[in-house]
């Protein structure tokens, strides 16, 4: 059976989570630091980021969208008509891009600052040595997010999902980032009906329902997060 390195948290753990959830492929889950430096975690991943998948067989891959690469051309033709990654070069292009937008862009506008803040300081103190969480940073974060939001309405009102007719690996990668800052409750839902439309379609498959059962630490999510209703 492969083993899957991800953090509870790390977006960019959940969106392969979601991708393995729609493929339904199975997995030993090991919970990993986002800071983990050991020999071991380096020696499969020098660049000591999570996720990484350690298949039965050795290989090695690693970083979200290699990662979706990989399960594509590994697995991704099982799906027929449903496969996360379309086939015409086209359309190919604007999950790569959305992919982009979302891994890298949401990220560092929004996704990162909320879960360093919120999470990664008061759980690995170690990492951050005598940091208090940086206001500063959170209301950054609060004020992209809603940047983002009108994106995800903009594209809504021209497409079924957000790279087209079907759904994709761009909507998982975009819900995965909002789950984890809405584990905070720190996305303002109530501005934007088409994002929370949008969000609450790909909360209620089945392949979410793990992300929905994951609790950090002394800290508890906010009383919606759970709900497909919200």
């Amino acid at each position: 059976m492969p083993v899957f390195h991800h953090f509870a948290l790390c977006p960019h753990s959940r969106f392969i989570r979601l991708v393995m959830g729609e493929l339904w492929m199975e997995a030993e889950m090991v919970e990993t630091s986002p800071f983990c430096r050991t020999r071991d975690f380096l020696a499969m991943n020098p660049a000591g980021l999570l996720p990484v998948l350690v298949e039965h067989d050795g290989q090695v891959a690693a970083g979200p969208d290699i990662l979706a690469e990989y399960l594509d051309e590994t697995r991704g033709l099982v799906l027929g008509d449903r496969r996360l990654l379309p086939e015409s070069p086209g359309e190919r292009v604007e999950v790569r891009r959305l992919l982009h937008w979302f891994n890298v862009k949401f990220f560092h506008e929004v996704s990162e600052f909320v879960l360093t803040e919120k999470a990664y300081k008061r759980l690995f103190p170690e990492a951050f040595p005598g940091d208090a969480p940086n206001t500063n940073a959170i209301r950054a974060a609060s004020a992209n997010i809603r940047y983002h939001m009108n994106y995800v309405a903009h594209l809504m009102a021209r497409r079924n999902w957000l790279a087209g007719d079907r759904l994709t690996y761009a909507d998982l990668a975009a819900a995965a980032h909002f789950s984890a800052v809405d584990y905070f409750g720190d996305v303002p839902w109530e501005t934007s009906e088409a994002a929370k439309s949008w969000y609450a379609r790909v909360k209620s498959r089945p392949a979410f329902r793990a992300l929905l059962a994951d609790r950090l630490k002394n800290i508890l999510p906010a009383p919606h997060y759970t709900d497909l209703d919200f």
